[in-house]
C-alpha cells in the first residue's frame, strides 16, 4: 500500500514539475524582449541616460569595448550593479533604451526588415530570464515573458 501511494505522489509531483515549465518565449524584435539590441542602422535611440553606463571601468591602458544597446525592464537600468551579470554587461558601456522607443521604433523597423510581422515567438534565444549566456552577443538572448 506504502508502494502505492508513493508511485501515485511521484506521478503528481511529476505532473506538477512539468505545468510550471510553462512560459512564453519572446525574441529580439518582439514586444516584451529585454535584452542586447543591434542598432545598426536603424533610426538614432532614444536613450535613458546621455552617456554609457559601466558598472567597473576599464584599467588604464586597456581599451574599453563599444558600446553595447540594451532594453531592460524598468528599475534594471537605476540598479544596473546588481542586473549588469545577468545580460553579460558588467565593464562594458552601456546605453539603455526606452522601453517606448524599443516598441513603437526599434520592433516595427525590426519586423519590417526582417518579415517578421506576426508577433510570433520565434527561437531566437528568448524568454525573459531563461537564457543568460548570450546577452552580449549580439544574438538577442534574453529576458522575454515568462
Amino acid at each position: 500500500m506504502k508502494q502505492v501511494l508513493f508511485i501515485i505522489l511521484a506521478m503528481v509531483f511529476a505532473v506538477s514539475a512539468e505545468a510550471t515549465d510553462v512560459g512564453v518565449s519572446v525574441s529580439v524584435g518582439q514586444p516584451g524582449f529585454y535584452g542586447r539590441i543591434d542598432i545598426g542602422n536603424f533610426p538614432r535611440p532614444e536613450v535613458i541616460y546621455p552617456t554609457p553606463v559601466v558598472v567597473a571601468h576599464v584599467p588604464a591602458g586597456v581599451q574599453a569595448p563599444p558600446p553595447i544597446y540594451l532594453n531592460v525592464p524598468p528599475g534594471h537600468a537605476k540598479h544596473w550593479s546588481k542586473h549588469c551579470h545577468q545580460y553579460n554587461a558588467c565593464g562594458r558601456p552601456v546605453y539603455f533604451v526606452k522601453n517606448q522607443w524599443y516598441d513603437h521604433v526599434y520592433v516595427p523597423e525590426y519586423q519590417a526588415r526582417h518579415g517578421h510581422s506576426d508577433g510570433g515567438h520565434g527561437d531566437d534565444h528568448g524568454g525573459k530570464h531563461n537564457d543568460k549566456s548570450n546577452h552580449g552577443e549580439g544574438h538577442g538572448g534574453g529576458h522575454g515573458k515568462k
